[in-house]
């Protein structure tokens, strides 16, 4: 079975650079997590979630947390009878968090999972942990430990259905026309400035990019439209400090706008 627990690499360091400092207590009583099932799906798959409700005030983070956040880390090890687990994340609020922009979840979060079993005869235990930051005036990092034996005779979860609701929409349902990325070399990595035909997701847009390779991490992008075309301009670096290259089609673009958010999987050279 996969590990799934991403490498913090470059993108933890740079998000603890920025946050408040942490205080000296745990997340147990700032954040209760409950795992939620959703029943079995007409591919044999089932559905689930990882409830994380908050204390007020506070907040936790998208994947990719912005200038000040902590992005969550998932580990599944412990599990039995899974395959592969796949997470669909809700479109996530943008927040000023003393000057800094920052990227997650406010009161509580429901992510969905969906798990695939090894053998479709067997139970399935969902045993691991989280990591992940929760800030308020300050930010604390720590851990969640679940255990959790999947209940395939579950029925529909509303909780888990609004969740997928809230999804981005896809490059075809918010009418991206085209995604091109021009790569240039820097003195510490590589800029990527990708311009993206679609129409405007309503407000202030912002872009999110995200390299798909847990050993690169992307500034924040400068974001711009100019009519039909929307212009995020980043930089990558590596963790290593190293020369690398950049996969186009692995690279991920998350526009945020107040309408909706658009969720851009790959981009072309040109």
């Amino acid at each position: 079975m996969k590990s799934f627990r991403k490498p913090i690499a470059a993108a933890l360091s740079a998000s603890l650079c920025f946050a408040a400092p942490a205080i000296a207590q745990g997340v147990d009583n700032l954040v209760q997590l409950e795992i939620l099932d959703g029943g079995k799906t007409a591919k044999g798959t089932y559905l689930g979630a990882l409830r994380l409700d908050l204390k007020d005030g506070w907040k936790t983070y998208w994947r990719a947390p912005g200038d000040a956040g902590i992005p969550p880390q998932f580990d599944w090890s412990g599990s039995a009878n899974i395959e592969d687990i796949s997470i669909t994340w809700p479109a996530p609020h943008v927040f000023d968090q003393n000057g800094l922009r920052s990227i997650g979840y406010e009161d509580q979060l429901v992510l969905p999972i969906e798990i695939t079993p090894r053998n479709a005869k067997k139970p399935v235990r969902l045993r691991g942990e989280m990591d992940l930051g929760v800030c308020k005036d300050v930010c604390v990092p720590g851990r969640l430990d679940f255990d959790h034996t999947v209940d395939a005779n579950a029925g529909r979860n509303p909780a888990i259905a609004a969740a997928l609701a809230q999804r981005p929409y896809s490059a075809r349902e918010a009418g991206v026309a085209k995604a091109a990325c021009h790569l240039t070399p820097t003195a510490d990595g590589m800029q990527i400035e990708a311009h993206i035909t679609m129409p405007s997701s309503g407000g202030e847009e912002i872009a999110v990019i995200e390299p798909g390779n847990p050993t690169l991490w992307a500034s924040p992008p400068e974001t711009s439209r100019n009519g039909n075309t929307l212009v995020a301009r980043s930089e990558v670096i590596s963790a290593s400090g190293g020369p690398f290259a950049l996969d186009r089609s692995e690279v991920r673009i998350t526009v945020l706008g107040a309408k909706h958010s658009v969720d851009i999987q790959g981009c072309s050279a040109g």
